[in-house]
């Protein structure tokens, strides 16, 4: 939205919408409250470290779109030909009349070739903490299935959240976990994550996630370390938003992009090290840094399916089904809540 129309928008405020506006307004107060909260006790942590959930604010989501499209990431383009070439396997677990809830929707690139597949649906939910972006991928899939009820929904996903009432209203859940973000949590987070997801898609739900796998380290090295710089730029952009929401005041030119395969802990680490000794405030806090002290802002960890499967059923799903692109790089996993049907046969005609 422009800065024109969004003067013409606030000036033709009804009652409603300023009502409406204060809430959001009090939502967004909560929200930074919750950033700064989050942003000091990783600062004050020995190893500094920030939530990688925090990466996403506008630019961010524009920037990630931005890597998937480098020649050294793999895993959208890996994810995407198995969405394309599995499709109707994937769809086939999913019975007519089912939501689909997409958690941390992001780009709806990859639901819409789930969506192409799968018969009638009550609804598709799109969940993600980026509501600028949340909406228009919404808006844009409404033309395009104009059938289809699409509902988006603002939350932060490792939080408990409410389904909207078409969603609730349908016999079964799927929720759809695509990109590899399951990776993104530690071990005890991710499974914290599926148990939360069960608890809110309900009895009987279906859980479709993409995860990376483990491969040899100069793959994930150049990954993570693209020679365009896009990764390098989404990381630092982290140090910009604490600026701007929380009156920080980074010098971005201050502090290096560093990412590399941690092999013991099977994960891709991302750091933004200082380059000098500095010391920067943030939400009113001084925090002092060494020369090559970091920020730990991401973990990135590779999975087989063996070892998600486990962690999966220690949670109370059951793998169904497992798909892997040609090259073995990465994989779409489908899991069923334990006590409904485990069987990994199609639930209707493929």
């Amino acid at each position: 939205m422009t800065a024109a129309a969004r003067a013409i928008r606030h000036q033709s405020l009804s009652p409603q919408d300023a009502a409406q506006g204060g809430t959001q307004g009090a939502a967004q107060g909560t929200a930074n409250a919750a950033f700064a909260a989050d942003v000091i006790a990783g600062f004050r942590k020995p190893q500094k470290a920030l939530s990688p959930k925090y990466f996403y604010d506008e630019a961010g989501s524009i920037l990630f779109e931005e890597i998937t499209d480098t020649p050294e990431y793999y895993p959208t383009r890996a994810e995407m030909s198995i969405l394309r070439d599995r499709a109707k396997e994937i769809a086939a677990l999913i019975p007519d009349g089912a939501a689909v809830v997409e958690f941390g929707s992001g780009s709806s690139k990859k639901a819409r070739i789930l969506l192409q597949a799968v018969g009638p649906l009550a609804a598709y939910v799109s969940v993600d903490i980026s509501g600028e972006m949340l909406v228009q991928e919404a808006d844009a899939l409404r033309r395009d299935f104009p059938h289809l009820t699409v509902v988006p929904v603002v939350a932060d996903i490792t939080q408990r959240f409410p389904l909207p009432r078409e969603a609730m209203a349908a016999p079964v859940r799927v929720g759809f976990f695509p990109g590899s973000t399951i990776g993104n949590f530690e071990p005890h987070a991710a499974a914290a994550f599926l148990r939360n997801a069960a608890d809110i898609l309900g009895p009987g739900a279906l859980m479709i996630v993409g995860a990376d796998l483990v491969k040899p380290a100069d793959i994930l090295n150049a990954a993570y370390n693209d020679s365009r710089g896009v990764t390098a730029r989404f990381n630092l952009n982290l140090l910009t938003r604490i600026n701007r929401e929380l009156g920080g005041n980074f010098d971005p030119s201050a502090f290096e992009h560093h990412a590399f395969f941690n092999r013991e802990r099977s994960r891709v680490e991302m750091h933004l090290a200082s380059v000098k000794r500095q010391k920067v405030r943030v939400a009113g806090e001084t925090f002092e840094f060494r020369p090559g002290e970091t920020i730990h802002t991401e973990s990135s960890y590779k999975y087989s399916i063996e070892s998600l499967g486990a962690l999966a059923r220690g949670v109370g799903w059951q793998p169904v089904k497992a798909w892997t692109d040609r090259d073995g790089l990465f994989s779409i996993q489908a899991f069923r809540l334990a006590g409904s049907a485990t069987d990994d046969q199609p639930r209707k005609p493929t």
